[in-house]
């Protein structure tokens, strides 16, 4: 079996090799004395309870847990992991990383293609395999969403690691835009082309594409598309302390709020288990909101 531990990974090839397991599981706030030994402070907070789940045996089932190249802290998790493994002091799965490289040029391009062949033909799976996971996860892609006639919220920044924010945003009345932890790291993005002859690199020019923490995606006008997709009404920028992001994103962020004329809310360096009233601080916020 095979897990992920990251964003922006081939889910259309791990599905196709039959052994897809999902994302590897962890608990948000479990106390991490054996990984805090070993995993530094400014990674984002999913690494600890993920590494502690390791250390006590708890991915043993899986074969091999896939790391991502397109997110600083699922690439560096990915060498503690190795290096961990070669002193003995964990055990469990396989790591492997995807080398997915992120520069807007057509070298990077090719080399995400290349690496992606190389991981197909490490897992056996071959192109007819990969064009009918292509061809599957599109159809996802395709299926309707559920109309919400509440006014919709964006709740974007660090992805949240469970839904007691977008809980409390619904409280309000308020449809939520946004993603945890884990639904980003699954889910299936943007559509495939099909049929190209070559279905790793269409799948490889959609990974490289793909904005991530890593990439050089506008954050400003990726948020402008969202809200005039949405007609949004309000936006909460929350981004944890340990989010490195957050001080090139902000400007781009802010001036895309100001320019749809919406009301914002800004929460930087937050704790990630929103012990901090940030609960308190958006509920207030979108009870103004709706007046």
């Amino acid at each position: 079996m095979i897990a992920i531990a990251g964003p922006n990974l081939p889910l259309e090839l791990l599905e196709a090799t039959g052994r897809f397991a999902g994302a590897v599981p962890f608990d948000p706030q479990r106390e991490t004395p054996v990984a805090s030994q070993w995993v530094e402070n400014k990674f984002l907070p999913w690494a600890h309870p993920v590494i502690e789940a390791w250390a006590a045996g708890e991915y043993d089932h899986l074969d091999q847990v896939l790391f991502s190249r397109a997110d600083d802290t699922s690439q560096r998790l990915y060498y503690y992991a190795c290096e961990l493994q070669r002193r003995g002091l964990i055990a469990g799965p396989e790591p492997m990383i995807l080398d997915i490289a992120k520069i807007p040029r057509e070298l990077s391009r090719d080399r995400t293609i290349m690496k992606l062949r190389e991981l197909g033909e490490r897992l056996g799976v071959g192109e007819d395999a990969l064009e009918a996971g292509i061809a599957k996860a599109n159809a996802k892609r395709a299926e309707p969403v559920a109309d919400d006639p509440r006014p919709v919220c964006v709740l974007s920044g660090t992805a949240a690691p469970d839904h007691r924010l977008r809980d409390a945003i619904g409280a309000t009345g308020f449809a939520t835009l946004g993603q945890t932890v884990v639904e980003e790291w699954l889910s299936l993005g943007e559509h495939v082309e099909q049929g190209t002859g070559d279905p790793f690199a269409a799948l490889g020019r959609k990974l490289h594409h793909a904005p991530s923490s890593r990439s050089m995606a506008d954050r400003g006008e990726m948020l402008t598309r969202v809200i005039k997709e949405h007609a949004a009404k309000a936006v909460i920028l929350w981004r944890v302390e340990e989010d490195e992001d957050q001080g090139w994103h902000l400007p781009a962020e802010r001036a895309a709020i100001d320019a749809a004329g919406i009301p914002g809310l800004v929460l930087t360096r937050r704790d990630w288990l929103a012990r901090d009233g940030a609960i308190d601080e958006i509920t207030e916020f979108l009870k103004e909101v709706q007046g």
